[in-house]
């Protein structure tokens, strides 16, 4: 027997559809609602508690601090998978067999190229331009190069727009980071793998070839996983209404790149390492942050600590402290600010105040923390964490185009005034 949900008003009482996910979630189907009450909506800012859409991709248990692909733990497929089988996991499905990997690490290897003209518009941005900007901009760009609408219904043409996206994203983040530093533009070498491919396009110099540090390589696949899915988060749902208009994967990418450029979503990260750069320009007093930190009356908050979702510790932060913790031993560096943030790292560990509230180091911590070691620069950051996301976006996507969703059309509570009579401006 179905259940219903019951909803009272007026002396009207209205049944709607309850719906139980694979996890035990429940939904109050209320598609319904407004045509059989007569007009009555529900309010929900931010929609903190409206579900979307239904989606097979990604589970998440904040309270359980649980988090999965596709069916899989983070834990398994963090310590067995690369980030390209991560990648197909979440598009695709299921785990690519060895064949299925290899034909995608090889059709992705066939699109890195990017259309020369690319570089006359990348030309046409100042050297400061944030690279965030130049991702947004550049991944919209590609329609130019791309105008030929995706048949989602033809398994080919799908696959192989999903492949040019994983592969060309990468090379416009490296040519921004390159941008910004008046550096020749790189593309990528078919005898690297995927993550090499971006550790050499960001760093290798013309007259080099990159030297492979597996330490290094094994803490950014790493990272990248992590970052792959997270539900229906700020720049995943805005990939999802941005596509329902049946809008292309590229435009509807760039939607996302820009959502995600916001400083309470894939900026946090950043803003970890500008924290600690400005306790370090305040004489490094760390005991004192502490303080402030507890302070209630304090305006100060310490950023990468505690999560909206996870109530308690962010299973990605699990994950990834270990690669942290490797890296920096491998590297060796003598560097004040990863002082802080090891010192600050201890003490949220420990100390009873940060323990009690779960205030535990989380993903954006961590992420932060890599990032600056591997010496890639902190407006890059959100960058590189968009290439983490970008197969996310695209499950997202190609599920919501293959279940035909309906274009996304929030209602609202209209507060304004009500209807005035119009006045000529000589008597206003």
């Amino acid at each position: 027997m179905s259940e219903i949900g019951v909803f009272e008003f007026r002396g009207e009482r209205y049944e709607f559809p309850v719906e139980i996910g694979s996890e035990n979630e429940i939904a109050i189907d209320i598609k319904k609602l407004r045509g059989s009450t007569g007009g009555i909506i529900t309010l929900d800012s931010g929609f903190k508690n409206t579900g979307s859409c239904k989606s097979a991709i990604t589970f998440l248990d904040g309270e359980k601090g649980i988090l999965r692909y596709r069916g899989y733990g983070l834990e398994d497929l963090a310590a067995n998978s690369s980030f390209l089988e991560v990648a197909y996991l979440v598009i695709f499905g299921e785990l690519p067999k060895k064949m299925e990997l290899e034909r995608f690490e090889n059709t992705i290897k066939s699109h890195t190229m990017l259309n020369e003209e690319m570089k006359d518009i990348l030309d046409g941005f100042p050297k400061n331009a944030h690279p965030m900007g130049i991702l947004s901009s550049l991944t919209g760009a590609l329609t130019a190069f791309n105008p030929h609408s995706v048949d989602v219904n033809d398994e080919e043409q799908m696959y192989q727009a999903i492949c040019k996206t994983m592969a060309k994203i990468p090379v416009i983040a490296s040519w921004a980071h390159s941008k910004n530093l008046g550096k020749p533009m790189n593309y990528a070498h078919n005898d690297f793998d995927y993550i090499e491919n971006i550790l050499q396009m960001l760093f290798t110099k013309r007259n080099e070839r990159y030297k492979i540090n597996p330490i290094i390589t094994n803490a950014l696949d790493q990272l990248l996983i992590l970052h792959t899915d997270h539900e229906q988060n700020c720049s995943t749902s805005t990939v999802r209404i941005v596509g329902s208009s049946h809008a292309g994967l590229f435009a509807s990418i760039s939607a996302g790149v820009s959502a995600l450029w916001g400083p309470l979503h894939g900026g946090a990260n950043q803003a970890v390492i500008e924290m600690l750069e400005n306790i370090i320009a305040d004489g490094g007093d760390v005991e004192k942050y502490i303080a402030k930190a507890k302070d209630k009356k304090d305006s100060f908050r310490l950023m990468g600590f505690g999560h909206r979702v996870y109530k308690n510790f962010d299973p990605r932060a699990r994950i990834i402290k270990s690669a942290a913790d490797e890296l920096l031993q491998d590297l060796d560096m003598d560097d004040p600010v990863l002082a802080v943030a090891k010192h600050l790292e201890e003490v949220a560990l420990n100390d009873a105040y940060f323990v009690e509230r779960k205030l535990y180091p989380n993903v954006d911590f961590y992420s932060g923390i890599i990032y600056r070691a591997l010496g890639i620069p902190t407006e890059m950051f959100t960058v590189m964490f968009a290439i983490g996301r970008l197969p996310g976006w695209i499950a997202q996507w190609r599920e919501m185009r293959l279940n035909n969703e309906p274009i996304g059309r929030p209602r609202q509570l209209y507060i304004g005034e009500n209807q005035r009579e119009f006045k000529p401006v000589e008597k206003r």
